[in-house]
């Protein structure tokens, strides 16, 4: 079938939009928003989506299907007045039959969803069509969108077994060069000298697949997976999973999910070391995917956040029994075809495996994942300190409306999410070692023994016991602490059965608010943060892109860092933050902090050498062993150069980095990341406070209006947690001297980004 852009000319409540469209951000933020910090403080509402366009005669007699991506949520579709299909949960792609229903002449198309009762979520859902729209137009015997499957038989020699609703013939090229071919139905193909894809070479080739009458086409990675207590294999190699947790926001974008946006979130990720990434926690976008494909990320897909249980009041637990199995065929109909999936969660910190029930529904999404798709394996995020909870009655979630449990005979009293993440904060990292209890094994084995392989949050602390209390079991760290990524990592390292760690997070992200936030005001001292906070503030990376000291801990931990990462905590507050268990560190690689000079600063330097000594403006201020990847000295701010010098156990000096203070002729400038795009492109604009070597200075912040010729402004802002300015107003203050803006390319010319005044040009090629 023909596929179709189907993004453009839509309206939202009467107002021209681009889809993909996130109508949530667009609201105003309150302080009494129902949705709290957990959405960030928007509220939620009622979205109706239109579009016109004109069917030509010929294409009547057409079978034409609509394909939307993701709509959040409750999702009902109209053509031409009469209703034509749907779906509830916001985070699954769904199909929708348009013959019949078409009409010579001008159509029109109608979205119905709301997210109108609040709280309905964790964290940042957005709202609206915030995920592409598809048209596809096909003729006769038409191959239905995702009809085609490939999975690797044999990898060496390379074979591929095709599957399809009927019979087709199939061509793989490679290069533009066919390869092998065939037909049927179900049938297996040799793949001469086949290149296999993996993390480290992530190949593809391209299926086209066609009868009489109509054709698709699509890529498609030779690699099998493969998993027992030995470990986790790719092609017969063995892989350690370098993970991190991403929810699906695009930051500034809001949930509005562009391909440009995933690639350069996987791009930027997959440079850093990671070579993992979680969907946090529902199924992630196409376009996340393919950019896995392309650059070589593995994924763990997951479905959901709840099942039966709320864990807000008008969250899907309410929907979730009637549509759980539609759900994940539709998760894995998507998913299969993409060599980047290695597993497939089916959920994070439920509560409701504490029953009989419970592992009931575990096992049979198992068995139906299984029967769906047996070359992948099945796990899930276990909470164990959750489900200890819940088995001695003392659960966090019900299956009530009101989303939290306040039984007597229980006594849970108003136990519930954010109330469990407050005991976490307190209890820290010591909550891996509560999961080497007794009774918390009895509570979670049950579970645990209907995946394939058993997914850990926040439960380190029983890594090396796995042999002996469970011999064969097979584990994932599927939420970590990022502090703790040393000490895991030598585990995984250490133990085969261990097959990889993801910190959480990856990436920061909308909503949470405060959650792994190092907060400096007094109303970030608490756990629940009141608005204007906006973002979790916990991610290796920030929201706009900019690694921070998780990054450089990790790549420690990964063995690769060939200097060492010189972080320094922000200088310019003058008191000690309120520190958030999710956040190891709040160091930022810059020794620009104007106007500073006699403070007192934390300096951070991570490195897996021996030792390391440190020296400003030439002068030796201490050396110091380093312990886990780190060592920490506090000094003087003074401004000019620091300097890191990493020794072995000999004392020989193995390798050195410095930092260098911004000069004082610092001004607004205008960094894009790209020099070209393609007409309509999205691109991202960098806007900083920097001298004019591009030195950032971190302690001379500006409030920054820009403004775009040639191509529209799609969001501007920065990664400040804690804020009442907009992402849509054209104007946002920088945080420690970083900004970012996002752009939309016109159809020729050049886009030219202005900031203050400060002017840079894009080319349309």
């Amino acid at each position: 079938m023909q596929k179709i852009s189907f993004n453009d000319n839509w309206k939202c409540n009467g107002k021209e939009v681009l889809v993909p469209h996130d109508a949530m951000i667009h609201t105003l933020r309150t302080t009494n928003a129902e949705s709290g910090g957990a959405q960030a403080y928007f509220s939620g509402g009622s979205y109706v989506y239109e579009k016109s366009f004109n069917v030509p005669d010929e294409m009547l007699s057409k079978h034409i299907v609509f394909e939307f991506e993701g709509v959040y949520k409750n999702a009902r579709v109209f053509i031409n007045g009469r209703e034509a299909g749907g779906a509830d949960y916001g985070y699954i792609p769904f199909f929708v039959q348009a013959d019949g229903l078409l009409v010579k002449g001008e159509n029109i198309i109608r979205v119905e969803c709301d997210n109108v009762q609040q709280p309905d979520s964790r964290w940042y859902s957005g709202a609206g069509i915030y995920r592409p729209v598809w048209m596809y137009v096909g003729t006769g015997d038409c191959i239905e969108p995702q009809s085609v499957k490939i999975s690797t038989v044999s990898y060496s020699p390379a074979v591929i077994r095709v599957t399809s609703d009927r019979v087709v013939n199939v061509e793989i090229t490679c290069g533009g060069a066919v390869v092998a071919s065939g037909r049927g139905a179900d049938f297996e193909l040799d793949i001469p000298s086949g290149k296999l894809w993996s993390d480290e070479s992530p190949f593809l080739y391209t299926c086209k697949a066609y009868t009489d009458t109509d054709e698709c086409e699509f890529t498609f990675g030779i690699r099998k997976v493969e998993w027992n207590s030995r470990g986790l294999f790719v092609n017969g190699m063995q892989v350690l999973l370098r993970g991190g947790c991403l929810h699906h926001d695009s930051g500034i974008l809001g949930s509005a999910t562009f391909d440009e946006s995933e690639f350069r979130k996987a791009r930027m990720l997959k440079n850093a070391g990671f070579n993992a990434v979680r969907s946090a926690h529902n199924p992630v976008s196409r376009a996340m995917l393919e950019a896995c494909d392309t650059l070589g990320l593995y994924v763990m897909d997951e479905a959901w956040d709840m099942w039966y249980n709320h864990k807000n009041k008008y969250d899907y637990a309410s929907k979730w029994k009637e549509n759980h199995l539609t759900d994940l065929k539709a998760m894995v109909n998507r998913d299969y075809n993409h060599p980047s999936v290695i597993m497939y969660s089916i959920g994070n910190e439920v509560s409701e495996p504490a029953t009989d029930t419970g592992v009931a529904a575990a096992r049979e999404m198992t068995d139906y994942l299984h029967t769906l798709d047996s070359s992948r394996a099945v796990t899930a995020g276990i909470n164990l300190m959750i489900l200890r909870m819940a088995k001695s009655g003392k659960g966090i979630y019900d299956d009530k409306e009101g989303g939290r449990k306040n039984d007597k005979k229980n006594k849970t009293g108003s136990m519930n999410s954010t109330l469990f993440n407050l005991i976490t904060s307190f209890t820290g990292t010591a909550m891996n070692d509560f999961s080497k209890l007794k009774s918390v094994d009895r509570a979670v084995s049950p579970v645990l023994d209907t995946l394939d392989i058993a997914g850990y949050n926040y439960a380190s602390g029983r890594y090396p016991a796995e042999p002996k209390e469970h011999p064969g079991r097979i584990v994932v760290g599927s939420e970590t602490f990022p502090q703790d990524i040393v000490k895991n990592w030598n585990m995984v390292k250490k133990y085969p059965y261990l097959v990889g760690d993801f910190m959480w997070t990856a990436w920061d992200y909308l909503g949470e608010v405060g959650l792994g936030a190092w907060a400096y005001t007094a109303d970030g001292k608490g756990f629940d943060k009141p608005y204007p906070w906006l973002l979790a503030d916990c991610g290796a990376f920030d929201i706009l892109g900019n690694a921070g000291a998780p990054v450089a801990y990790a790549k420690s931990a990964w063995g690769m860092l060939e200097k060492p990462w010189i972080g320094v905590q922000p200088v310019n507050h003058g008191t000690k933050p309120a520190k958030a268990v999710w956040r190891g560190s709040n160091a930022i690689d810059s020794w620009s902090w104007k106007n500073c000079a006699g403070k007192k600063a934390v300096v951070e330097v991570y490195t897996d050498a021996f030792s390391v000594e440190l020296f400003i403006n030439s002068k030796p201020i201490a050396k110091k062993k380093t312990k886990l990847n780190k060592a920490v000295f506090k000094v003087n701010y003074e401004p000019g150069v620091v300097k890191a010098v990493a020794y072995d156990n000999f004392g020989k000096a193995v390798s050195e980095n410095t930092l260098v203070s911004s000069g004082d002729d610092i001004s607004v400038c205008v960094y894009p990341e790209k020099s070209t795009v393609k007409p309509y492109e999205i691109c991202y604009v960098n806007i900083v406070v920097a001298d004019k070597n591009g030195i950032v200075e971190c302690n001379a912040d500006e409030k920054v209006k820009v403004s775009v010729n040639g191509g529209e402004l799609l969001a501007f802002g920065s990664a400040n947690p804690r804020t009442q300015e907009r992402f849509d107003s054209g104007e946002y203050t920088t945080y420690y001297g970083r900004a970012l803006a996002a752009v939309r390319a016109g159809e020729s010319g050049a886009v030219t980004v202005t900031a203050n005044g400060v002017s840079s040009e894009i080319k349309i090629i």
